[in-house]
């Protein structure tokens, strides 16, 4: 591969790779998205570095995709696990983003927080790289306000568990380059998913319209209507949903989906107010499959 620094970066924004995953991404946070973001990208042949917040938290992340790798192997014989993790770096400086192509955000849902990771890596990171952000409910165009380079940022939307699933949405923000987002679609591709394009609003498509199910589906549960497992069987029985929402809800986090509820609520209004058994829940520490306990009892390895 040719040196992308011996272009001008007007050449780098015309260069299309379509379904060639960028040779080096960067993760900034390896919780359980952003590994699952980690070992999309290896299997899809990219060298890929993981900062994490401290040398505790990168050993985790570290442990937790090499899991990801070797059930990888287990399920197709013919790749090369010692390859594969060969080509994952963690750490703890986000100075290791300086030669990277791709630095995807994947810290929790919080504005702030957000904010802060996605300064530290565009400070390091070359002018012909794409920052983009992990995030499923807050607005592109909020975080494109305070960065370097708005017209190389968008959202990468992925889903958890990200190595089971097919969809990655694609968030454009009002300044981001139409090149950009034609190279993320392209990169998706590559990782055996599929891109979805949306502009900028709030939840995109995606998280308002699942949140916006998961969210009546509690209040069904909070009022009686029925059973927990009656309430997703109506889903995936009787609509095809391959999981029904209240298992959907115990799979990405109680916390998370509050969280995304109360962004929605403040951009959109009541009819996405968390209801009560949710903050309850959350309150009491039953997060879904993360804790053990959610609407669901979860007994496997976290």
């Amino acid at each position: 591969m040719s040196d992308p620094h011996a272009r001008s970066s007007s050449e780098r924004s015309e260069t299309k790779r379509p379904d060639h995953a960028p040779a080096a991404v960067g993760v900034l946070g390896g919780g359980r998205m952003g590994a699952g973001i980690a070992h999309a990208f290896l299997l899809a042949g990219s060298r890929v570095t993981v900062v994490e917040r401290d040398a505790a938290s990168a050993d985790a992340a570290r442990e937790r995709i090499g899991d990801s790798i070797r059930r990888s192997v287990e399920r197709d014989s013919s790749l090369d696990g010692e390859e594969i993790a060969g080509r994952l770096t963690t750490g703890t400086s986000t100075e290791v983003f300086a030669d990277l192509d791709l630095v995807i955000e994947a810290v929790p849902e919080d504005r702030a927080l957000k904010d802060d990771a996605l300064a530290r890596a565009e400070a390091v990171m070359p002018e012909h790289a794409v920052l983009a952000s992990n995030t499923s409910s807050i607005s592109i165009d909020d975080l494109a306000a305070g960065r370097l380079r708005p017209e190389r940022f968008l959202g990468l939307h992925f889903f958890n568990p990200v190595p089971a699933s097919a969809l990655v949405e694609i968030v454009r923000g009002a300044a981001t380059d139409a090149a950009v987002a034609e190279s993320a679609s392209g990169w998706v591709n590559a990782l055996g998913k599929t891109p979805v394009v949306v502009s900028d609003s709030p939840g995109f498509a995606s998280s308002r319209l699942g949140v916006m199910l998961g969210l009546e589906a509690i209040r069904m549960l909070e009022e009686g209507v029925a059973s927990a497992a009656d309430i997703d069987a109506a889903m995936t029985l009787g609509y095809r949903h391959p999981m029904g929402p209240l298992r959907t809800t115990d799979v990405v986090g109680l916390d998370v989906r509050l969280g995304i509820a109360e962004e929605l609520e403040s951009a959109l209004g009541e009819r996405f107010a968390p209801p009560d058994l949710l903050r309850r829940m959350v309150a009491d520490g039953k997060l879904g499959r993360k804790s053990g306990e959610g609407f669901y009892t979860w007994n496997e390895e976290r």
